[in-house]
């Protein structure tokens, strides 16, 4: 008999049920461990909570808030990473309230994004840990006027502040039960705001629920007991569902670490997979490039990865050379490269939409270049220099996916390129406080009455195709390029500028239009290597070589190209390259102003900068996905989660296999070409 293995998972309404029950069931065992490091070349410090002390923690915290606020206020975590963390997040949900996951203040770079969200949701209270409480009562004083708005709070004054140690156990016996409706909201999970201002999704307690099974359905741990594993942050959506969401539904340990201690020394994150069996975890593509270039062969000496029983890539385009850099990297660790997981989602489907299985070899496309932009997912030789190679997200999970034309709202057959819609229960409620925009995003309907019909999709803002049965994403619809009427992916012309030369820091880079006499035209903004001396660059060679590569193998010329110190390209909390925000520093001139400092007043098509920004060296502005990696081959271009979806997830709907065609396999309509809708579509969204 496996002792491993947790007992029969009952069918529960809301998370808080789920811990109940395995405080009931499974008591003793583990069910959330934080792996802290203190010290710089510190093997980790375990605190672990089983789920009997979890269960006690989280009604006490719950009897806790009851004092402050009332059933249905939305209370604002902004704890730092750790188990804190998780019982905080459980015991709003246990008390009734709405929970919103955020981060503490001292996060750089993101105190004018936390004060916007903070406004915009109005907490009755925030929830935090004695750490970081005069932090978080400074910045609440000083943003001013969070008293707790309409949220219950009780009127105006200091909006209260909870620290979740040191609430004792004993108000555990104070709690009173609150059983809030499946469909009720359990928090608000803001986007990124890579492509606009953060909106907070309205996530129900079933929408979580169902996109934890529907996860765990996709990752085939379902039936088998497995390890999550994370570094991610818990305030992402796709850390927060799967390091907390996941487990609680499924009664596993979940194994944690802090962002910044993985980022200091990526083997840690490899040890902690090596430590647990059939260990389950994921991260953005960058973290497997980063874990390739920085594991020295000293510390590999004592990794054995066989164990490990899935790697999700998602959360940023998914690149096929970084897989196989990553595997050819750990081969002799034992990892078997089926293990390498690419997925799509967003958090207006809570996170999980679409993902390859464990066990399956990754599925690689090669498409046309010029017929992708066309809008036709047309097939190409690997080796030609026209192609564009992808890799397949997979299928979806307990929900349909269907490609769209995003004007005439026609359904497309496969191979056509459109954008994605989704149907399920994992897809949100709509934007708090947002009604005009949450009916055109989350009140999708297709023209044709016998398509659909009466059903609510979700309008991802993604582009993609299905192709032998797979999602394959090919950007985001906002930020199309579109030059002289023919489509250009802004990450495909990203990735052939970053192999342009090598002292172009991959991943961290933005191409985007801007408005000119005749039309669009196209810049490129780059972050410089950190490798890179200053005085060693040739900045007019580099500037070269990118117009070069791109006039090659795209057939387009650049407007301008500037070149910009390390942490300088503008991303989002969940650390993606924001391209939005990046055009409109570049429109501001902000960027020239940097050139000017760091190169001494070089025109700006020529520009660089000479120094390295502190929060740069401490993760990117605070960025939980910030660090080095390798560069990749030049057909290797992106997939995978986008421009702002926070991703991986899910497998075949039973919508789709009860009808005639196979799951996500779109059949034909008849329908002309989609590149002039995207094209039309991509200028409406701008």
């Amino acid at each position: 008999m496996d002792s491993r293995r947790p007992p029969l998972v009952p069918a529960c309404h809301t998370l808080p049920q789920y811990v109940r029950h395995w405080a009931e069931a499974a008591p003793d065992r583990r069910a959330f461990t934080f792996v802290d490091h203190p010290a710089p070349h510190s093997r980790g410090v375990h605190r672990t909570l089983t789920w009997r002390r979890l269960d006690v923690r989280v009604r006490a915290l719950a009897a806790r808030l009851a004092q402050e606020a009332e059933p249905g206020s939305r209370v604002a975590l902004l704890c730092p990473q750790g188990v804190d963390y998780v019982t905080g997040f459980l015991g709003v949900l246990a008390a009734g309230m709405v929970a919103v996951p955020l981060y503490p203040p001292g996060l750089p770079g993101h105190a004018d994004r936390l004060a916007g969200v903070l406004a915009d949701a109005r907490p009755a209270a925030v929830v935090t840990t004695s750490r970081t409480r005069q932090e978080v009562r400074d910045f609440c004083e000083r943003v001013g006027g969070y008293d707790g708005g309409d949220g219950g709070g009780g009127g105006r004054g200091r909006m209260p502040v909870v620290c979740v140690d040191e609430v004792a156990d004993d108000e555990a016996r104070n709690a009173r039960p609150v059983e809030p409706d499946a469909g009720a909201t359990a928090y608000l999970q803001y986007t990124s705001g890579s492509t606009r201002a953060p909106a907070g999704v309205e996530i129900t307690h079933a929408n979580v629920v169902a996109n934890a099974r529907q996860a765990l359905t996709a990752y085939r741990v379902d039936v088998r007991s497995v390890t999550c594993v994370g570094w991610l942050p818990l305030y992402h959506d796709m850390g927060l569902v799967l390091s907390v969401a996941a487990p609680v539904v499924r009664g596993l340990l979940s194994v944690l670490m802090d962002p910044a201690a993985f980022l200091y020394e990526p083997v840690r994150w490899l040890r902690l997979l090596a430590a647990h069996p059939r260990a389950l975890s994921a991260a953005p593509n960058f973290a497997y490039d980063y874990c390739a270039s920085a594991v020295t062969d000293a510390q590999k000496a004592d990794l054995r990865l066989d164990g490990v029983a899935a790697l999700i890539n998602g959360s940023e385009p998914v690149r096929p050379g970084t897989a196989d850099r990553f595997h050819a990297a750990f081969a002799d660790q034992g990892l078997a490269p089926t293990t390498h997981c690419p997925s799509y989602g967003l958090a207006e489907a809570t996170v999980f939409v679409s993902a390859a299985r464990p066990g399956v070899p990754l599925s690689r496309f090669a498409l046309d270049r010029d017929a992708l932009a066309a809008g036709k997912a047309l097939p190409a030789r690997p080796d030609d220099p026209g192609a564009v190679l992808l890799a397949g997200c997979g299928t979806p999970a307990g929900q349909c996916v269907r490609i769209a034309d995003p004007v005439g709202r026609a359904m497309l057959s496969p191979g056509e390129v459109g954008e994605i819609w989704v149907q399920g229960p994992n897809v949100g409620n709509g934007y708090w406080n947002r009604e005009e925009e949450s009916e055109r995003v989350f009140e999708g309907g297709f023209a044709d009455a016998g398509v659909g019909s009466g059903q609510r999709w979700l309008r991802t803002g993604d582009l993609g195709a299905v192709v032998d049965g797979q999602l394959i994403v090919t950007g985001r619809l906002k930020d199309l390029v579109i030059v002289d009427g023919r489509n250009h992916y802004p990450q495909d012309l990203e990735a052939t500028a970053q192999e342009a030369d090598p002292a172009v820091r991959r991943d961290r880079l933005a191409a985007f239009a801007v408005p000119g006499v005749s039309g669009e035209r196209v810049v490129v903004v780059a972050e410089h290597a950190r490798t890179v001396v200053l005085a060693d660059l040739d900045v007019p060679g580099v500037v070269r070589a990118v117009r070069g590569a791109v006039s090659a193998r795209h057939g387009l010329r650049l407007h301008d190209v500037v070149l910009v110190p390390p942490g300088t390209v503008a991303r989002t909390s969940s650390g993606k390259v924001s391209r939005a925000l990046t055009r409109a520093r570049y429109l501001e001139g902000a960027y020239r102003e940097i050139a000017d400092v760091g190169a001494g007043g070089a025109a700006q098509g020529d520009a660089t900068a000479g120094h390295q920004p502190s929060a740069d060296a401490a993760g990117g502005g605070g960025s939980p996905v910030h660090a080095p990696a390798e560069r990749g081959p030049a057909a290797d271009v992106s997939t995978g989660g986008t421009a702002s979806v926070d991703a991986t997830a899910d497998h075949t709907s039973p919508a789709d296999a009860a009808s005639s065609t196979p799951p996500a396999v779109i059949p034909a309509h008849g329908t002309p070409p989609v590149a002039p809708a995207v094209n039309d579509a991509a200028r409406a969204a701008g």
